[in-house]
């Protein structure tokens, strides 16, 4: 009987953990060389999806599970809910809002609990609610959203450390 060679064997295991370890970082910045482009188009891409709560793919998002599943494309690991995503993100001022970053909401209570990804020109893309589909919303200076609108943050790149964050 032969036995196989060990040092095949041992490198393959050390390749395995390394990419296990890599795995294991969550959430993970990267820097996007065309800033939060891809991730804005990405999710223009994505308008017209059909909502599905707690969905995270191409059958349907929740508004997170948009988040995740564009950010994933990109290359860029984000928890899962729009609480999590808002404590992870670097914080962004609104009024530094660049393409690619997230928008956090309080709709139904005091804490975050929708979150969409903005696009430019005062818009965001976002899953907001059962039975409708991933469409664009409006930040406009009196509207529904800006009324509720808790925040933003980005995971692209982290944010120039002299800005001051919201």
């Amino acid at each position: 009987m032969r036995r196989a060679p060990r040092a095949p064997v041992a490198a393959a295991l050390l390749v395995v953990t390394a990419l296990l370890a890599a795995c294991a970082a969550h959430p993970r910045r990267a820097a996007a060389p065309d800033g939060g482009a891809t991730i804005a188009a990405l999710a223009v891409s994505l308008v017209g999806a059909p909502y599905q709560f707690g969905g995270a793919d191409a059958a349907g998002f929740d508004c997170s599970g948009l988040v995740l599943y564009v950010h994933a494309r990109a290359g860029i690991a984000v928890p899962r809910t729009a609480s999590g995503q808002q404590h992870a993100a670097q914080p962004v001022p609104l009024s530094a809002l660049a393409p690619g970053d997230l928008v956090f909401f309080h709709i139904r209570s005091r804490t975050v609990d929708h979150v969409g990804i903005y696009v430019g020109g005062g818009r965001f893309v976002h899953a907001p609610r059962a039975g409708g589909a991933v469409a664009y919303g409006e930040l406009g200076a009196s509207g529904y959203y800006r009324r509720r609108v808790s925040g933003a943050g980005r995971f692209w790149e982290s944010f120039p450390a002299n800005a001051s964050p919201r």
